[in-house]
């Protein structure tokens, strides 16, 4: 069965980094927020680099986003995927970011996970013309990462 992303990005107009998944999983569409999964540790890794507390509520989650002008959503609008595996991925439609771009001055784009960076340089960026910057997966499926390496490896979304 297609899915079909269940909500909108996360940003303001004072948002200047956006970070891209590939799809929510099927525990973030039922939480209906980004990164709903509690083993995924974006949320950790993301304060951690910020040298913040690590958000909990989704209003905690969505003033941390603002407050460091980050700007998140996914690369996918729409995909058949078996449960939350993105190897499963096919018939990908990529999310339109244009609003994003119209109202926001986006500097960096930042893919999380390989299947992001894929469906990005094959569908977004041919259109976007501008360049995605890897970064390992948060998700709990990249057991190869640990949290310290995680944390060290996003420390670029910082650097100017």
């Amino acid at each position: 069965m297609i899915q079909h992303h269940p909500f909108l990005p996360l940003y303001d107009e004072n948002a200047e980094i956006l970070i891209l998944g590939s799809f929510p999983s099927v525990k973030t569409r039922e939480v209906n927020f980004f990164y709903g999964h509690p083993q995924n540790r974006f949320w950790q890794v993301i304060a951690a680099v910020f040298g913040s507390e690590t958000p909990q509520s989704v209003q905690e989650k969505k003033e941390f986003i603002f407050a460091h002008k980050l700007a998140i959503w996914d690369v996918l609008s729409s995909c058949y995927i078996e449960n939350s595996a993105d190897s499963t991925i096919k018939r990908a439609k990529a999310n339109d970011l244009s609003n994003i771009f119209e109202n926001a001055d986006i500097k960096k784009i930042f893919v999380n996970g390989r299947a992001a960076e894929k469906y990005y340089t094959n569908l977004i960026e041919p259109k976007l013309k501008r360049k995605a910057v890897y970064l390992p997966s948060t998700s709990p499926a990249n057991a190869s990462y640990s949290l310290e390496k995680l944390i060290k490896e996003w420390q670029i979304i910082k650097r100017k």
